[in-house]
């Protein structure tokens, strides 16, 4: 079992059945039950062009719209594609590394776009480097991880809160033991 691969081309590298969960699902239930019926003024903002397909998704669940971040590599001019002003919005990826991409796009939305307020998820949190300091500096009210990783770092960013998994593992465990699909976690 595995979730959220970075692409779905690494299931090929194995020899033996692999089941790629999705965060999916965990994000869609935590925002659902944190905004309610509140998302006329929100916007679900897709960091990168590459991650467009998984924040319409994602934005298509929770009925919200969508926004891209599109970034110019020549001098990191940052461009909002869609609307976000005056609106809170969520930034949906699926790795935090540095967190560089990810508070440049929060700072943008916020500048650029004119956001009110901005949010942020990834199903891995590996926050290497600077991204401690980078996510307490940056315009995001909270950053919403899954605990895939451990969390390996010494001091805690109070924006940041974790998600358990270990629900949906479970689960999947039970079903594929019991030989009963899980088609039902990708929900």
């Amino acid at each position: 079992l595995t979730m959220d691969l970075h692409a779905a081309q690494i299931q090929g590298f194995f020899d033996i059945p692999v089941d790629n969960l999705l965060g999916n699902p965990v994000f869609v239930d935590y925002y659902a039950k944190k905004f309610g019926s509140a998302v006329e003024d929100m916007v679900v903002v897709s960091p990168d062009v590459g991650s467009v397909a998984r924040s319409r998704t994602f934005a298509q669940k929770l009925h919200m719209g969508l926004a891209i971040v599109d970034k110019r590599r020549q001098c990191e001019v940052m461009n909002v594609i869609g609307d976000v002003a005056g609106k809170d919005c969520i930034l949906f990826d699926d790795m935090v590394d540095t967190a560089g991409s990810l508070c440049n796009a929060a700072k943008a939305i916020v500048e650029v776009g004119g956001a009110r307020n901005v949010y942020a998820c990834a199903s891995h949190g590996l926050l290497d480097g600077p991204a401690l300091e980078r996510i307490a500096a940056s315009p995001i009210q909270e950053l919403a991880l899954l605990n895939t990783l451990p969390t390996t770092f010494g001091e805690e960013c109070s924006k940041i809160k974790y998600l358990s998994v270990a629900p949906m593992f479970a689960e999947a465990i039970e079903r594929i033991y019991q030989e009963i699909s899980i088609a039902k976690l990708f929900g």
